[in-house]
């Protein structure tokens, strides 16, 4: 059993990352293999277990149907990411390859509107170079012969780069390695932060340690609204509650069952040799930071009708596992808040994803770390994504949220 740091071994640090999950472990991975990049690195998690992180609870998913060319451009490279995993590993023979089982995303539209908000948003994504396809009532049933869809018109559906990918390997390998290369990880909880002439100066830890920090970058997941504060910052960041449930069914499928978008916000996919199911409760708003308690009549009284419905092979299922997680839920537009803030400049933000996490963490990580090494992006130009948006009251506008 591996000995658990609690204590830093400096008490100077260039970066200061606040939690070690998906972002925290990104962003140190891509900050220790850069070559330009050569000062030291500290992340801080208060349970170094993860278990009930946003990244232990996540599904796992990546699409390119989005409706705004920056979060496509972003999918983009994190499937580039994944079917190249052990490339970015200079080819490390212990670095296992994965892939994205392409099985896609399969958005059903229940009126004439809703179809041509869909068929707008495949235009954007074949410009993009995204192999998605609008798809008639006629068109989905010939596909997918299972689905109910009479209140059907239409639907999107991506076979290409869309689908499951093993997101518990990445993140297990952005830890290994960063550890490799220097980074340090601690389990412990920031209390303070220090901030003099605009600037973070120091943190201090909950064991009471004080640490002087070049770079603050706030990986807190669902807790970043609280990180920011200590910093005199308003951040609109809350968690908010997201059920799963995995289930088997008396007849299966003949194929699988694409990660569709019912109407209603259920969404349902092939999960292995069983099904997942997921959806946001009736009444969506903030949670508790440790509030992770089942409601099991939502799987009962939406859930189980809404699915069973949409296939109706699904009538005669049995329930296996269920949870609930915790979306990083950004109220003012739903997207992510990435990069310094605009006065508070060494104080980095890495989050409100609202659910994209995951699959936005390979681009992401990597644009938080050309920040703080060049001051500047260099791959894709994030800064539709910069704090200002928000006191400025000008969303980032993204019509593909589920």
């Amino acid at each position: 059993m591996s000995f658990l740091q609690t204590s830093p071994k400096s008490m100077h640090y260039d970066v200061v990352i606040v939690g070690g999950a998906m972002y925290g472990s990104s962003t140190a991975w891509w900050l220790s293999r850069n070559t330009d990049f050569n000062g030291s690195i500290l992340v801080i998690d208060r349970d170094m277990s993860f278990e009930f992180t946003s990244t232990s609870h996540t599904n796992s998913c990546i699409r390119q149907q989005f409706s705004n060319p920056t979060n496509i451009q972003i999918s983009q490279f994190g499937a580039e990411f994944i079917n190249n995993f052990r490339s970015f590993f200079d080819d490390d023979p212990r670095v296992p390859e994965i892939h994205i089982q392409s099985y896609g995303y399969m958005y059903l539209a229940n009126s004439v509107s809703f179809a041509a908000s869909l068929k707008e948003s495949q235009e954007v994504q074949k410009k993009w170079g995204a192999g998605t396809k609008h798809m008639s009532q006629a068109e989905i049933k010939a596909s997918y012969p299972f689905y109910n869809v009479e209140d059907i018109v239409a639907g999107n559906h991506n076979l290409t780069n869309e689908g499951y990918f093993d997101g518990a390997t990445i993140f297990d390998w952005w830890k290994r390695i960063a550890r490799e290369k220097g980074v340090e990880y601690i389990e412990n909880e920031v209390t303070k932060i220090e901030v003099r002439g605009k600037r973070v100066t120091d943190i201090t830890l909950k064991s009471g340690e004080k640490i002087i920090c070049g770079t603050l970058v706030n990986c807190s997941g669902p807790r970043a609204a609280n990180t920011a504060r200590m910093a005199g910052l308003d951040l609109p960041v809350e968690p908010r509650k997201r059920y799963t449930f995995i289930f088997d069914a008396k007849t299966p499928l003949d194929q699988d069952l694409p990660l569709t978008i019912d109407p209603t916000g259920v969404h349902m996919r092939t999960d292995g040799k069983y099904y997942l199911a997921g959806c946001a409760p009736e009444e969506d708003h903030a949670v508790g930071y440790d509030d992770f308690d089942q409601d099991h009549t939502i799987w009962q009284e939406k859930v189980w009708p809404i699915i069973a419905t949409r296939v109706p092979q699904f009538e005669a299922v049995k329930l296996i596992n269920s949870w609930a997680g915790h979306y990083a839920y950004n109220t003012f537009d739903q997207n992510a808040v990435i990069g310094p803030h605009p006065e508070v400049s060494n104080f980095i933000f890495a989050n409100g994803f609202s659910g994209h996490g995951f699959q936005q963490s390979m681009a992401m990580g990597r644009g938080i770390s050309e920040i703080i090494t060049y001051g500047a992006y260099r791959k894709i130009d994030l800064t539709p994504f910069a704090y200002q948006r928000i006191p400025d009251g000008k969303p980032f506008l993204e019509k593909a949220i589920i």
